[in-house]
C-alpha cells in the first residue's frame, strides 16, 4: 500500500455514514464534536459552514468541505439561524433526513453529509497536519474524481437499491481518499512544506513508499538513502526535515502503528503480528511494543 493508502487505514474504525438531505430556509444543524472526520457538499442551494473560531463561510453549489478534526460546526441558510442539534443513534449510526414538508417557495438546498470514524490514538502525521477545513469549491474541470465519487454516492442515497448497503460505505471510503489526495497533491502544490513536502519530494517519497512497502525489511539509513539516491548524510537530513522523525524512528513508529493495527483486527498468532512488524524474535517484538504503548501485546488485543 502507498503512504497515504496506509495512514488512511491505520486510523479508520467502523463504518462511515451518510446522508442526503433537503432543506428549506430557515434552517440550521449543529454537529458536535466527534472523535472523527466529516464532509459536506452542497448539491442544490446554498449554506453556511459556522466554525468554532472561524468566521462563517459561504457555500455554493458543489462546494465540498472537509472537517478533518472532528471539531464541532454548524451549517444553515443564514449564519444567523439558530440550529438545532445533530445527534446519532445510540449505536452510533445516523438517523434518516427528517422530511421538510413542502417547500411553499422557501429556498431551498440539497446537502449530502457524511462522517468518517477515525482512531487518533496514533494518528498519522500525514493526517494531523490538515487544517481545521479544507474547503474545495466548485471550479469547472477540476477535482474531476471528487466530482465522480459524490455524483455516485448522492445517487446511491437518493435511490438505494440491491446491493446499496455494500456500495455506499465504499463510496465514502473512495471518497475519503479523493478528498485527501486532491489537498496534499493538488491545493498544497505551491507551498508542498512538511509531510505535503515529503510526498512531493521524489527522494523522500521514494524511501517512504520503501518503507511502507516492507515495514518487515531490517531497513538501514544507507539502504533507505540508496532507494532515494542520495548519500546516507543527504537523505537522513532532508528525510527528518520532512518528516519531523529521523528515517529509522519513523520505520520503528510505522511498524508499532501496523503492530497496533494488526492486534485489533487480526487474531493471527503473536509471532506472525511480530514477523509482519519486522522483528525476528517475539520477545523482542513484545518489549518494543511494550515500551511504545505501555502494555503487552496481549494484553492490548483484549481492550481493544
Amino acid at each position: 500500500m502507498d503512504v497515504l493508502s496506509d495512514a488512511i487505514a491505520a486510523m479508520r474504525t467502523g463504518r462511515p455514514h451518510s446522508s442526503r438531505a433537503v432543506r428549506y430556509a430557515p434552517w440550521g444543524v449543529r454537529f458536535p464534536a466527534s472523535k472523527g472526520a466529516g464532509f459536506h457538499v452542497v448539491l442544490q442551494g446554498s449554506a453556511w459552514l459556522v466554525a468554532d473560531d472561524a468566521a462563517p463561510r459561504r457555500l455554493g453549489p458543489g462546494d465540498v468541505v472537509f472537517l478533518a478534526h472532528g471539531y464541532g460546526h454548524g451549517l444553515a441558510d443564514d449564519p444567523a439561524t439558530p440550529m438545532r442539534e445533530f445527534a446519532v443513534r445510540p449505536d452510533g449510526t445516523w438517523p434518516p433526513a427528517p422530511d421538510p414538508g413542502p417547500a411553499d417557495g422557501r429556498p431551498e438546498t440539497l446537502l449530502l453529509c457524511g462522517a468518517y470514524q477515525l482512531s487518533k490514538a496514533r494518528a498519522h502525521p500525514l493526517l494531523t497536519d490538515l487544517p481545521d477545513v479544507i474547503h474545495l469549491p466548485a471550479r469547472v474541470g477540476e477535482y474531476a474524481s471528487v466530482r465522480a465519487a459524490v455524483d455516485l454516492l448522492g445517487a446511491e442515497l437518493a435511490h438505494p437499491r440491491p446491493g446499496s448497503d455494500a456500495i455506499v460505505p465504499a463510496l465514502l471510503d473512495t471518497l475519503l481518499v479523493y478528498l485527501l489526495r486532491t489537498w496534499w497533491l493538488q491545493e498544497r502544490a505551491d507551498e508542498p512544506t512538511g509531510w505535503a513536502g515529503a510526498l512531493s519530494d521524489p527522494a523522500v517519497n521514494a524511501a517512504l513508499q520503501a518503507i511502507h512497502r516492507d515495514p518487515a525489511h531490517p531497513w538501514t539509513v544507507e539502504e533507505l538513502g540508496a532507494e532515494a539516491g542520495l548519500s546516507r548524510a543527504a537523505f537522513a537530513r532532508r528525510f527528518t526535515a520532512l518528516t519531523g522523525r529521523p528515517p529509522l524512528a519513523y520505520l520503528t513508529w510505522w511498524r508499532m502503528t501496523t503492530a497496533g493495527r494488526l492486534l485489533r483486527e487480526d487474531d493471527a498468532p503473536l509471532r506472525s503480528v511480530a514477523e509482519w512488524s519486522g522483528y525476528t524474535s517475539e520477545f523482542a517484538f513484545a518489549k518494543a511494543f511494550k515500551r511504545e504503548y505501555g502494555m503487552a501485546p496481549g494484553q492490548y488485543r483484549k481492550v481493544t
